[in-house]
This record gives structure tokens, sequence and C-alpha cells, in this order.
């Protein structure tokens, strides 16, 4: 048989731990290593037998002492201090707080009587990608719960109150018992009679039929700040479902859902789009006007430029979360449109340039020949040009 090791090195505590650390060292093993987590793992079966044996001794101060003094010998019949059965420890206290809801009782709970917070809602919201950019106001209908005004909550009928629950004395919570395979466990349920209030009401308020809540359509102006992303979502305090015993109400979280724009699309604080451009203006240069959230603005194209060059308009993306002066940037792809449904004019003048580009293009406007009055002649490039810009 393998010899047991040190009850101080299975919890992993010292031997001045005080109660605390040994308890709170047990609570991390028994999560790790409880059989309802590893069902057949009978490594994970023996470590957490192990950890249990360890705490029974060292949780219990008469126990540790003797531990201490004689070892394993002190609980193996062969030690002064006698055997000890393991079978009679009551464990319920740290079973029924840690294991409750793997044997369908559900965790320990306070009772109802301190204040508690109600539970949030949930809801969405649709708006437009400029209104994520630079953020807006919705204003949102919900249905909500307040106090009934005529039971002040009770849920009872005017002139009766509610009556103490017999089932669980008003606690809101009865205890059971039950057995699991490591023993008799006690756990702790919501009370089915009352649904954990404490208060059973018989005769129930003709306003609000004893839940005493009334429901009611409401607006709610919701501050959607710039630069949210499709997913994320706004809390607005206290406006979820009422609290329990003067507890403060839920909050409300309405996620955003951002529509697509037709142009333009957005990866976390940067935009991308295109911008179609002609031959004529990837050819020789020229100005463009690019759409960006902030309006359309003026870009000069390089003479030259080839399709799919990339170039970056700074400051022009998405306002940053937390501080709506950073922003991210607007990165356009230019994209040169090839002609089609060309006129024989225009055919013509492209052999013409295709000739020519056999070797360099002079676009200096050297050599160029001039009119009876002294105006430079309109050369082959300018044609090009303008016949493709009028098209």
């Amino acid at each position: 048989m393998a010899e047991k090791r040190d009850y101080y090195e299975v919890l992993g505590v010292s031997k001045t731990a005080d109660d605390a650390e040994i308890k709170k060292a047990f609570r991390a093993l028994a999560k790790k290593y409880h059989p309802d987590m590893h069902p057949g793992d009978k490594e994970c079966e023996e470590k957490f037998k192990e950890a249990q044996e360890a705490y029974a001794i060292l949780s219990d101060a008469e126990k540790r002492k003797q531990y201490d003094r004689f070892g394993h010998s002190a609980f193996d019949g062969t030690g002064g201090a006698g055997g000890f059965d393991f079978s009679g420890m009551d464990m319920s206290d740290i079973f029924g707080d840690i294991f409750g809801d793997f044997f369908g009782g559900g965790s320990r709970r306070r009772g109802n009587d301190g204040p508690m917070k109600g539970s949030n809602l949930r809801t969405s919201v649709r708006i437009s990608f400029n209104e994520a950019v630079f953020g807006c106001t919705k204003e949102i209908e919900m249905v909500l719960k307040d106090q009934c005004n005529t039971c002040h909550g009770s849920g009872a009928k005017p002139g009766t109150s509610p009556e103490t629950c017999t089932k669980c004395g008003g606690r809101g919570k009865v205890v059971f018992t039950q057995q699991s395979f490591f023993g008799t466990v006690q756990n702790v349920q919501s009370c089915p009679d009352c649904n954990g209030t404490g208060k059973i009401v018989k005769d129930k308020c003709p306003d609000c039929r004893g839940t005493g809540y009334i429901s009611s359509k409401k607006k709610i102006q919701v501050t959607i700040p710039a630069g949210i992303d499709n997913g994320q979502s706004v809390r607005i305090r206290e406006k979820g479902e009422p609290g329990i015993n003067g507890g403060p109400r839920g909050d409300l979280l309405v996620e955003v859902v951002v529509s697509r724009h037709p142009n333009l699309q957005r990866q976390d604080m940067n935009i991308y789009s295109t911008a179609p451009i002609t031959f004529a203006q990837a050819a020789l240069g020229g100005e463009i006007r690019i759409n960006t959230v902030d309006g359309d603005v003026l870009y000069e194209v390089k003479p030259g430029t080839q399709t799919d060059t990339k170039i970056r308009l700074k400051g022009k993306g998405v306002p940053s979360l937390r501080n709506k002066d950073v922003r991210g940037d607007h990165y356009v792809t230019l994209i040169v449109q090839t002609p089609t449904g060309l006129n024989s004019e225009a055919k013509d003048l492209l052999r013409q340039f295709d000739a020519l580009t056999g070797g360099s293009l002079n676009r200096t406007g050297e050599g160029q020949e001039t009119t009876e009055k002294g105006k430079k002649k309109k050369g082959f490039m300018d044609k090009l040009k303008e016949t493709f810009e009028d098209m």
C-alpha cells in the first residue's frame, strides 16, 4: 500500500496555517477534483478523497493536535491516540456551500430579509454607420415594472397583509438533506411555496394580481457614445427590474446594431473604401473627390498611379471610445477604370498612345506646335485626356 502523504502537503499549506487558510485550500482542491466534475476519473476521485481526509483532520483542533504529535499513526490504530472513523464526519457546511448545485439543490443563498438588486434587462437598438462613428441619442420603448400604488408592493388586497410562509418560517429558503457519494450533504433551496419571498399572499391585490408590480410602456433616452462598434452595449443604470426589500433596480443593457454603409467598411478605429479613377487621371494625375464620414475631401492623384494603390487619409477614421479627440485613419484603394464603349476617335488616339509609349512619353510639352496667335496647339496627350474625361 502506498505511503500516505503529509496532510499539510496534500492541502498545500504550512504547519502554521490557520483555520481559514486550511478551509480555503480545501475548497480549491475540492472544486478542482470533485468526482461529479470528472465522472469516471479515478485519479481525480483519489485526489479528492485524499484532500477530504486531510481537511477532516486539520480542520479539527483536537485531531490536528494528535496528528502533529503522532502523524498518520494517530488514526490508523497503531499510534498512541487510537484510530479515527471518517464515516462520521459532517462536512455539510463546506459541501453545502460549494457543491449544492452539483446535487440539484442549488448553491447556498442568503435569506430574503436583506435588500437585493433587481435583475438586469436587455434590449437592442439599430443605428447607422455614421451614428456609430459620431454618436447619437436614440429613444426606445420598454415595458418596465413599477411598484403597485394600490398595495405598495405587498401584493395583498388593501386592508389585508401577506402572511408568513409556514414552510420556510419566513426565511424564504428551506434546508434539505441528501445522500451523496461522500455521505450526507445539506443543501439550501429557495422555498417552493413562497418562491423565496417568505410571504404568502392569500387575498391578492386586484390591480397587480398579487405580484406587487404594475407593468407599463416607457420611453427611454439612450445616449450612444461616439466610436461604438456593432455588438457593443450601453448600460443605463437602474432601468432594469425593481429591487427586492428596498434594493436598487437592475440595469438596462442596450446592444447596438450598426447598419452597413454602402461604400465604407470599418475595422476597429480605421475605415476602408475604394475610389475609382479614370485612365487619364491615373496616367497624368489630377484631383479627385473621396467620400469620407466627414464629407467629400479633395485628393491629388500622382501621375503614373497604378490600380490598387492605397492611400491614407489621416484622422478620418473612427473616434476612440475613451477619447473622442483621438481618431483612426481612412484607407482608400484607388481603382483604375478601363474605358469601354470607345468611339473611333478614341480608339485611334489609343493606338497612337500605344505607339508613342513604346519609348519614354514626353509630358513636358516640349516641341509642341503653336498656332498663328502664338498659343500652344493641343498635343496628343491633351486630346487623349479630353476624350476620356468627356466619356
